[in-house]
């Protein structure tokens, strides 16, 4: 496709909420009148392109959302989305603001959408990744994945201490349905005995080997991170397992769950955001369509969507040989 002129830029954010969206929602808008645009948010993402819950937005509405989590243009996830009838009404909603290329923040299935804007509808679409869970392929980082190691690591770090007071151990799972990130991030940054994530499976007689071995060393309590996804299932199962062959230890388990969604976003999560904001909006104004801002050794790249969504990011295997390693 040539490049269009753009005047009217749409942004959304959809699936889960990560934080860090709000400063690149902040990035995009500012940016974008910078550069003398007019930018619309669509609330509720994908579904709101539908229902038509588009509103132009100016500086003010971005004032003062840097340090909020979650995103102030809500996001949902769209069934209708998903047919071809969905897309044309969105496409119909697109026509009738003027907007002329849109900035979708979120994860595979929201970049996805992007895509298929692009694709089917003619729409100059550049995404940006934000999701927790850090699985998409051209970037090092998303948006979201720092605040949500951070947090991780500071319940870990507080249950540590009733573990300790009692000898426990403690089973801790962590998000990472289909990728371990977040879990091999947290087993290293919280001195975790073990950490069982998606890409390994780590079988529970092995467990139980490092559990003795820690104990004859005198290490009475113990913390073990297990990605949701993960291969050997997930905390609460492998907690049973456990408990039926070490009856001796005082088990239990905690799910960190969406409390790792929330809370502000981490200094790093603001400059990513607002790095990749400013992206999308120069690689609009590039020619550069059906692509994802990203950033690979500190500089802002574009990555095919396409090559995104599709190519496998999984845990580096030396990452999981390092976590292995300090936990004995």
């Amino acid at each position: 496709m040539e490049n269009k002129i753009i005047s009217r830029i749409g942004v959304l954010t959809s699936g889960g909420d990560a934080p860090g969206m709000n400063a690149a929602i902040r990035a995009v808008v500012r940016a974008g009148i910078y550069y003398k645009l007019e930018v619309y948010g669509i609330y509720r993402g994908f579904e709101g392109l539908i229902q038509d819950s588009i509103k132009k937005l100016e500086t003010k509405d971005v004032a003062y959302i840097l340090e909020r989590g979650g995103t102030f243009l809500k996001s949902a996830r769209s069934e209708e989305f998903k047919t071809r009838e969905g897309r044309e009404k969105a496409f119909g909603n697109l026509q009738k603001h003027k907007i002329d290329a849109m900035v979708v923040i979120g994860g595979d299935g929201s970049l996805t959408g992007a895509h298929l804007l692009y694709e089917e509808c003619g729409i100059p679409s550049i995404g940006i990744p934000g999701t927790i869970d850090n699985d998409l392929s051209g970037t090092d980082s998303t948006i979201g994945f720092d605040t949500a190691c951070n947090t991780a690591i500071q319940a870990i770090d507080k249950i540590r201490n009733t573990a300790s007071s009692h000898d426990r151990l403690f089973f801790v799972e962590v998000m990472g349905r289909d990728a371990g990130f977040i879990a091999i991030n947290a087993g290293v940054g919280s001195g975790a005995a073990a950490t069982l994530i998606p890409e390994r499976r780590m079988p529970v007689e092995n467990l139980i080997k490092r559990l003795n071995k820690r104990a004859e060393a005198k290490k009475m309590s113990n913390i073990v991170i297990v990605a949701e996804g993960g291969k050997s299932g997930g905390a609460l199962e492998i907690a049973k397992k456990v408990k039926k062959i070490l009856p001796q230890y005082d088990i239990k388990v905690t799910i960190l769950g969406h409390l790792q969604r929330g809370g502000s976003p981490s200094s790093y999560d603001r400059f990513l955001a607002s790095k990749l904001g400013v992206g999308a909006i120069e690689g609009l104004l590039q020619g550069k369509y059906d692509v994802m801002a990203s950033v690979i050794n500190s500089k802002v790249v574009y990555t095919p969507i396409k090559r995104a969504i599709i190519d496998d990011k999984t845990v580096d295997d030396d990452d999981f040989r390092i976590a292995k390693i300090l936990s004995t």
